[in-house]
């Protein structure tokens, strides 16, 4: 039988751990779960709304960031930069009918929208 002294590590040494590149590799693959499925879909919805906001046209059911749900009656575009063509932007005027109101939002602050018919 070994005597216990022979079982211990000399003093002033440590006991070897993990190396870094197992550490490298764990943070790795946390970065990859989170962008799989955190970020990744929170992107794809994101372009998924901007597009329908792009395409919003009179008629359309809207709710805006504040929670009124209404009807789109006129798109008013932004001007465009001197020389430059009109194109859909998040800073178009849309002109919206709620109830017996009518108000002027931005396109950028519509959070939802269902086509006509919906």
């Amino acid at each position: 039988m070994t005597p216990y002294f022979f079982l211990q590590a000399a003093p002033g040494v440590a006991p070897a751990g993990p190396g870094l590149g197992v550490i490298v590799v764990q943070i790795g693959a946390i970065i990859a779960i989170f962008w799989f499925v955190l970020i990744r879909p929170q992107q794809r919805e994101r372009k998924r709304l901007e597009q329908s906001l792009m395409e919003i046209k009179r008629g359309d059911e809207i709710v805006t960031a504040g929670g009124i749900i209404a009807e789109v009656v006129h798109i008013q575009m932004a001007p465009a930069a001197e020389g430059a063509e009109s194109a859909a932007r998040m800073d178009d005027r849309v002109t919206i009918r709620s109830g017996e109101s009518k108000l002027v939002v931005e396109r950028g602050r519509i959070t939802r929208v269902a086509p006509k018919g919906s």
